[in-house]
């Protein structure tokens, strides 16, 4: 817990020219620290229109002053924000009277975490706070607003209560190991065990469709020169990010732009065509599409469907990795008299025929896509992180392992105390000082 007497201060809005700025301090005894500044006793929760004064007496702006009484406050200690004029200028003057006047520069999420410290949010709850800013779309922003109001965290606390009633039940059963369990208790036993089993595992799916919001997927575009990656991106897009042109090679480096279907952010990479070449840049350029391919979630092999699948293109999939899901795409089929015969690759293959000149294809291709990537619309999706994904797939890997051990009581009795610590590091309950660090140690500065 870190010491009532420490004010920390920060500018709380992001940098740059703005119509407001907002100065955010906090810690004890505000009032009597900051009065030189202010020059007046503020009510609580009231708005008050005022000047800001520097150590001179002179006036650096004029704004508005709202002082947050413990613990009724977003850090749960005293907080006291100055809302001024938006310039770079006149809030680093501000920001450079209240260092004066005893605060220090908060650290990356220092108030989030206070608020955390202070039991004001859970672990999950202040996460959402930074996933909420960073929201690159309006489906991701919802669900990251319903973490922050404790969505998420009812859930886990809910599955945690029953996993601690049936370990309850457990224990009564080891205390008492003379006797004959009794049918009832086996049969409350199993019950309880299948029920948390099935929320948990309904829980862990909205948790991937949440990381989902909250990360998006990396999907490359590869495949020979000229068969209309640089075109289908463009057309994914809806602008004109990549050079198109007939010379084979005019792709040298891969080209990276972010776009949104149904929501998720899909971080499109269109790669220079794989070929044999003797030109220097472009084998640069296949050696960099060689490294994207190996971290792509997902592939979309270009094919030409006036050439239909070639040597080279066998080649081409010889090298990509197996465990990479990927969509065959037959581009230019408006060239096509009609639509050619599937080639004979692997059934199990996703083959799509699209013009990226006209759009033909299109929407069957981001349906397949998003299908490809497992996102599919659920109602209540929340915000989550990879280490909450990590962390309810521990959690039911436990209960799971539990399921094996019913004739062993101690040891399902281990397995469900095991899977209730899992669930308990995401809310924080239970959370190591690293991984505290580690996790506001990527908010913004004011946050």
């Amino acid at each position: 817990m870190l010491p009532k007497s420490d004010n920390i201060v920060a500018i709380a809005t992001a940098p740059g020219k703005g119509g407001i700025g907002v100065v955010r301090i906090s810690g004890a005894n505000l009032l009597e620290a900051n009065t030189p500044l202010i020059k007046f006793v503020p009510n609580p929760r009231k708005a008050t229109y005022t000047p800001f004064y520097d150590a001179a007496g002179e006036v650096i702006d004029q704004g508005i002053v709202i002082f947050f009484p413990a613990p009724h406050s977003y850090t749960g200690e005293d907080v006291l924000e100055l809302q001024g004029h938006g310039g770079p200028a006149v809030l680093q003057l501000l920001l450079q009277q209240c260092l004066k006047l005893g605060s220090r520069l908060a650290l990356p999420g220092e108030f989030t975490q206070r608020a955390y410290l202070n039991n004001k949010l859970d672990l999950a709850q202040a996460e959402s706070v930074a996933d909420l800013i960073d929201a690159s779309t309006a489906q991701a922003a919802k669900s990251a607003m319903r973490s922050l109001m404790g969505d998420f965290s009812k859930v886990i606390h809910d599955l945690v209560a029953q996993l601690i009633d049936l370990r309850m039940l457990v224990e009564a059963m080891l205390d008492f190991p003379e006797e004959e369990l009794d049918l009832p208790d086996v049969s409350r036993r199993d019950i309880k065990l299948s029920n948390i089993q099935e929320q948990l595992s309904k829980t862990l799916e909205l948790a991937q469709q949440g990381s989902l919001l909250r990360e998006g997927a990396h999907v490359a575009l590869i495949g020979q020169p000229n068969v209309g990656k640089s075109s289908l991106l463009n057309s994914l897009s809806g602008d004109e990010v990549a050079l198109v042109s007939e010379v084979p090679g005019t792709t040298r480096d891969v080209i990276r732009q972010t776009i949104q279907l149904n929501g998720i952010p899909l971080h499109i990479i269109d790669t220079a065509g794989l070929r044999d070449t003797i030109d220097v840049v472009e084998k640069l350029g296949i050696e960099r599409t060689r490294s994207t391919i190996a971290n792509a979630d997902v592939i979309l092999f270009m094919l030409d469907s006036q050439k239909g699948f070639s040597s080279e293109d066998q080649k081409i999939l010889t090298e990509l990795p197996n465990d990479t899901p990927r969509i065959f795409i037959y581009n230019k089929v408006d060239l096509q008299i009609k639509q050619p015969a599937h080639p004979e690759i692997d059934e199990a293959q996703d083959i799509v025929y699209i013009s990226a000149k006209t759009g033909q294809g299109l929407p069957l291709l981001k349906e397949r896509l998003l299908t490809l990537i497992g996102w599919h619309q659920e109602a209540g999706v929340f915000m989550a992180r990879e280490r909450h994904v990590q962390a309810l797939e521990q959690a039911y890997k436990h209960l799971l392992d539990a399921s094996s051990e019913l004739s062993r009581a101690e040891f399902f009795a281990e397995e469900l105390r095991l899977a209730q610590e899992s669930l308990n590091t995401i809310t924080g309950d239970f959370s190591s000082d690293d991984l505290l660090g580690e996790i506001f140690s990527r908010f913004c500065i004011g946050k």
